[in-house]
């Protein structure tokens, strides 16, 4: 549910409380920002390991941030748009790094012996959620944003991971196998009263919250490979929606700070690419093309009333 770009929209559409208007594609909200002015972090496997990329929304301008010589991946915004959060394997072990949106000042979080992975901003840049195996199998831990006071949530035999919050900061969705196969669960956000959502024999996992916190998007393979769906977030999962239809893999996707949109990665053309659609499954579009090596795991910027970028640029 595990992880681009910097600043943009309003505090609250994506990993945050909306506060505004949702804008039309193309329109301006009443700060007069638009999608143009967001971002979209992803992994690139291009410098012959995963890094992670930004690029701007439709596409362009694609820019190694981390350039580590070791695997980078899973991107988390802050809310405030100023720093990513991300995963990275240069200590030996995976552990939760954090950078400033332009990739300077990279520093280790977790400093733990075992993998630390998956994080996720809270909406008041306070916490980041993670999925560690400190204690065993893999569980939800959160942590202060300067890597103090790791809790754990979950504390179950089964493996948790890819957590994701509520945009009012009051869930966690995240991805559970204890029912013996792969659920998307919720739970609150000190980690009480877990609740199964989806309830399917197949795989559902990856999970991504709308940014007006009534929807969840997750990758199933329910169909037989993997698809990307969403349903409306009552309390039992009911209206469970399939988006994408094709014969290979589409999943690992993230809201635009509008809710307009969704950006996943797709199999569809051979090696994985990151795509972008309408929320409801139309217009499917291709934004990267890099011909030799897999790109994935996009992560939308939060639109801000922000000067520091603008028309695709950083600004001081």
């Amino acid at each position: 549910m595990r992880k681009f770009a910097s600043i943009a929209l309003i505090i609250a559409l994506a990993l945050v409380n909306g506060c505004g208007e949702e804008s039309e594609e193309g329109e301006e909200d009443d700060l007069g920002l638009t999608l143009a002015d967001t971002k979209i972090a992803f992994s690139s496997q291009r410098a012959g390991w995963a890094q992670i990329y930004v690029m701007n929304a439709d596409g362009s301008n694609q820019i190694n941030l981390t350039n580590s010589e070791d695997a980078d991946f899973s991107a988390s915004w802050s809310p405030d748009g100023a720093k990513i959060a991300f995963a990275s394997c240069r200590d030996g072990n995976e552990e939760i790094y954090v950078m400033n949106a332009d990739g300077t000042n990279q520093a280790n979080l977790t400093n733990n012996a075992a993998d630390d992975r998956d994080p996720s901003w809270s909406p008041d840049g306070t916490k980041i959620a993670f999925s560690s195996k400190r204690d065993g199998p893999r569980e939800i831990y959160v942590m202060n944003a300067n890597g103090t006071e790791p809790v754990n949530l979950t504390n179950h035999p089964g493996s948790d991971r890819w957590p994701s919050w509520s945009p009012d900061g009051t869930k966690i969705a995240f991805t559970s196998d204890r029912d013996d196969n792969e659920e998307i669960y919720v739970m609150n956000a000190d980690g009480t009263e877990p609740v199964n959502l989806t309830n399917h024999p197949g795989s559902d996992k990856s999970s991504s919250w709308s940014p007006d916190g009534t929807r969840i998007a997750f990758t199933s393979d329910r169909s037989g490979n993997e698809e990307i769906y969403v349903y409306v977030m009552d309390t039992d999962g009911a209206d469970q929606v399939r988006l994408t239809f094709n014969r290979t893999m589409d999943g690992l996707c993230s809201w635009s700070p509008d809710g307009m949109k969704i950006a996943f990665s797709s199999k569809r053309d051979g090696l994985r690419e990151i795509y972008m659609m309408n929320a409801d499954g139309t217009d499917q579009a291709r934004l990267t093309n890099s011909e030799e090596a897999s790109n994935w795991d996009p992560a939308w910027s939060p639109l801000l009333p922000s000067r520091r970028f603008r028309g695709g640029q950083f600004w001081e």
